[in-house]
C-alpha cells in the first residue's frame, strides 16, 4: 500500500513503459503526477495500475516547455520536482550484438536537455552498466548536464538482490539532487550469514502461484499465463532436472546443433533454482529457449504473473496487450522494490 504524501515531493516517469519506477516512487511515499512514453500500447497498463496521466511523447521531438504544458502543476514548485527516467538500454546491453549505431543512443542526452529546460530538485536514472563503458560518451556528455546546472551526483553499479528484488539485475543508478549531496545507498539484503537480510529468492516470489502447464492461464491470478511449447521443447523441459537443471542433463538427440560440442551458455532452456534469486529477466522472460526461464519443478517456463512477481510487482499490477507485449513490459521495467528504496532515500534526504 503506497505510504501517505507526508511531503510535498512530486515526480514525473520518463521512459516509463509498465510503470515499474512509478509504482516504486509512490509506494516511497512520492506523488508522481504521470509518465512519458514514446510507446502508445503502454497507455492502458500505466493508467489503470498507476491512476494517473500517461503522456505519449517522443522525447526527441520535444522541449520543457511541452513538459509544462502536460503538467502545469509543477510550474513554479520544481524545487519539489523529481524528474525519473529509464531510458531504454538496447544501445549498451550485453545482448546487442550488432555493431551498426543505435537509434536510441542518444535518450540519455535527450533527458538532459529536458533537465536543463526544467531544472528540477532531484533526478533519478537507472540503466544498463554497459554505459559506463570506455569509449561510450552518453554517460559523460550527461554529467556534463549535470555540472553545469549545478547539481550534485552519485552514481554506481548495482544488483538489484541487495535491495530486495529476488533477480540477479546489475543496473546503473545515478542520483542527482540540486538541494543536498547524494550517496548511493547500500542494499539491506545479502548472502546468509553476511550480517544483512537474507536474499528474497525465488521460492519466495513464486511458490504461491496455482501450478498450470505449458499454454494454460489460471484464471484466479491475473497474468498467470504460461507460453505453450512444441512437442520437442517439452520434451527438453521434462529431461531438465528440476531446481536449477540444464541442457547437460539431456540426451544426445535433444541438443540443438548450435549447441553440439559446446559448454557454455547452459543457461538456455534452464530451470531456476527454488533457493536462489532468478538470473537477469528481459523482455522474452517467458520463453523457455531465451535464458533459464524455465519454473523450477513444473514443465513450463515461468507464468508472465511469476515474471512479474520477480520484477516485484504486486499481484493486483495487471499487465494490458498480447503475450509478447506484456513479455516485454515486465522483462523491461525497473524494479518496483528498487524504484522504491531510492526513492525513499530521495525523499528523506528532500527532509534536510
Amino acid at each position: 500500500m503506497d505510504k501517505s504524501h507526508s511531503t510535498k515531493l512530486i515526480a514525473i516517469d520518463f521512459f516509463c513503459g509498465g510503470g515499474g519506477i512509478t509504482k516504486g516512487l509512490s509506494d516511497a511515499g512520492i506523488k508522481v503526477l504521470g509518465g512519458i512514453d514514446i510507446s502508445p500500447d503502454l497507455k492502458r497498463t500505466y493508467e489503470e495500475n498507476n491512476h494517473n496521466k500517461f503522456v505519449n511523447f517522443d522525447i526527441r521531438t520535444i522541449s520543457g516547455s511541452n513538459i509544462y504544458k502536460e503538467f502545469p502543476e509543477i510550474e513554479g514548485d520544481e524545487d519539489n520536482l523529481l524528474l525519473a527516467g529509464c531510458a531504454p538500454c538496447q544501445p549498451f546491453s550485453k545482448q546487442r550484438r550488432a555493431n551498426t549505431e543505435h537509434v536510441d543512443k542518444d535518450l540519455l542526452t535527450e533527458f538532459g536537455r529536458i533537465v536543463k529546460d526544467v531544472l528540477p530538485a532531484h533526478l533519478l536514472i537507472e540503466n544498463v552498466p554497459g554505459l559506463m563503458k570506455k569509449g561510450h560518451s552518453v554517460l559523460e556528455n550527461f554529467l556534463k548536464i549535470l555540472d553545469e546546472c549545478n547539481y550534485s551526483y552519485d552514481y554506481k553499479v548495482v544488483n538489484a538482490n541487495d535491495y530486495g528484488v529476488p533477480q540477479k539485475r546489475k543496473r546503473l543508478v545515478i542520483i542527482a539532487s540540486r538541494f543536498f549531496i547524494p550517496k548511493i545507498p547500500d542494499g539491506e539484503y545479502g548472502p546468509n550469514n553476511s550480517g544483512k537480510k537474507p536474499y528474497v529468492t525465488v521460492r519466495d516470489a513464486i511458490l504461491c502461484y496455482p501450478p498450470i502447464q505449458a499454454g494454460e492461464s489460471a484464471d484466479s491470478v491475473p497474468n498467470h499465463s504460461a507460453a505453450c511449447l512444441n512437442d520437442k521443447n517439452l520434451t527438453r523441459i521434462r529431461a531438465t532436472p528440476h531446481d536449477g537443471g540444464d541442457r547437460r542433463a539431456w540426451s544426445s538427440e535433444l541438443v540443438l546443433d548450435c549447441h553440439k560440442g559446446k559448454t557454455g551458455h547452459t543457461d538456455v532452456y534452464g530451470r531456476m533454482a527454488w533457493d536462489d534469486v532468478a538470473p537477469t529477466l528481459t523482455s522474452r522472460c517467458a520463453s523457455l529457449s531465451n535464458g533459464r526461464y524455465g519454473h523450477p519443478e513444473q514443465d513450463r517456463a515461468i507464468s508472465l504473473r511469476e515474471a512479474a512477481a520477480l520484477q516485484t510487482f504486486p499481484d493486483d499490477y495487471i499487465f494490458y496487450g498480447n503475450n509478447v507485449s506484456i513479455g516485454k513490459q515486465i522483462g523491461n521495467a525497473v524494479p518496483v522494490k528498487l524504484a522504491e528504496v531510492f526513492g525513499e532515500y530521495i525523499l528523506s534526504n528532500s527532509k534536510k
